[in-house]
């Protein structure tokens, strides 16, 4: 963890290992997050675990960063936060920034915390039944954001090999 890490990605990597529950089961832990954020932000009732929760993790993570979530109307779907804060470039990005990626059958949405030469390393929730550092190819990316108003510090980070495991569908 940098010093420049933003607030919400310090939450995050304090979430890490968070699981969602076995079966028709659910964690309290996941279902508590969407209760303090409500229907404003999360745009739907959510009420199972099963439902994906990877805007759900980064909505949460954001907020107990501090950060302002108003204009985001279905936070808990993971392409909604394609159009949310600012555009990045890639060639600016730094640890906390929003990469929202495409998969089969939707999307999903986590944290920049570096790349290798073809893949971006995420933090990111409902990867693998939990929170986890997996890394994702950048030809799926489709969008680089940032909290409008909140100033970007720091940039890349270029990894090298890395035992991450490489992740190919987040649903």
């Amino acid at each position: 963890m940098g010093s420049t890490d933003p607030a919400w990605l310090v939450a995050a990597r304090q979430l890490l290992g968070t699981r969602e529950a076995a079966g028709i089961a659910n964690s309290a832990t996941i279902l508590g997050w969407a209760k303090l954020l409500g229907l404003k932000v999360l745009g739907i009732v959510y009420n199972a675990d099963s439902v994906p929760w990877c805007g759900l993790f980064v909505a949460h993570c954001l907020r107990a960063g501090g950060v302002d979530l108003s204009g985001m109307k279905v936070g808990v779907r993971a392409k909604a936060w394609a159009m949310w804060g600012a555009n990045l470039a890639a060639d600016f990005l730094s640890p906390g920034a929003i990469l929202v990626f495409e998969r089969e059958g939707g999307g999903h949405v986590a944290f920049y915390v570096g790349e290798d030469a073809t893949h971006y390393h995420v933090i990111g929730g409902n990867q693998g039944d939990r929170v986890s550092i997996m890394r994702l190819a950048k030809s799926r990316c489709i969008a680089r954001r940032w909290p409008r108003g909140v100033p970007v510090v720091g940039g890349p980070v270029r990894l090298g090999v890395s035992s991450a495991p490489v992740s190919r569908n987040e649903a």
